[in-house]
C-alpha cells in the first residue's frame, strides 16, 4: 500500500472548483466525491455487479480498480482487494466520526471513494478490502 498522506496541500492533474464540480456532478455524486459522503449500504449500482470491465472515478474519468480485483465482501458497497495500480488512488488518515480508518481518494482529481480496512482475516491475497462508494464509480465493461 502507498504511504498515508495527511497533507491536502497536494496538486493533482485535474483542478476544479466546486462550482465546476457541482456543474457536472448530480447531488449525490457531489455530497460523496467532493464532501466526503457515504452511500447507503446496498443501494449503489455496483456493490453485487459482477460485470467484468474497469471502474473508473465518476468526478474524473481516471481508472481505479478492475472486476479482477472485486470481490463480494457482503458489507453493502464495492469491495476491491487492491487497486488497478499503485499511485492510482490516495490514502489519508481519516479521524472523522470517532474513529481512525484510512480514507481512500482518487490519485488524479483527489476525490472521495471510500476507505481500506486491514487484517480482517478474509480470504483474499492483499487482506485489505477496499470499499468503495458504487457512486464514486463509473464501470467501463469489458468489450466480449
Amino acid at each position: 500500500m502507498s504511504t498515508f498522506s495527511d497533507s491536502n496541500a497536494q496538486s493533482f492533474p485535474v483542478t476544479k472548483t466546486d462550482e465546476q464540480w457541482k456543474e457536472e456532478l448530480s447531488t449525490e455524486e457531489f455530497q460523496v466525491l467532493r464532501q466526503a459522503g457515504t452511500e447507503r449500504p446496498f443501494t449503489g449500482e455496483y456493490w453485487d455487479s459482477t460485470t467484468e470491465g474497469v471502474y473508473a472515478c465518476r468526478a474524473c474519468g481516471a481508472e481505479l480498480f478492475t472486476s479482477k480485483e472485486k470481490f463480494g465482501s457482503d458489507c453493502g458497497w464495492p469491495s476491491f482487494f487492491a487497486p488497478l495500480a499503485e499511485g492510482s488512488v490516495r490514502y489519508l488518515h481519516d479521524r472523522s466520526l470517532g474513529m481512525e480508518r484510512i480514507e481512500v481518494r482518487c490519485a488524479s482529481c483527489d476525490s472521495h471513494l471510500g476507505h481500506v480496512f486491514e487484517g480482517e482475516g478474509l480470504d483474499i491475497p492483499t487482506d485489505q478490502r477496499f470499499c468503495i462508494n458504487s457512486v464514486s464509480l463509473s464501470l467501463r465493461p469489458t468489450d466480449a
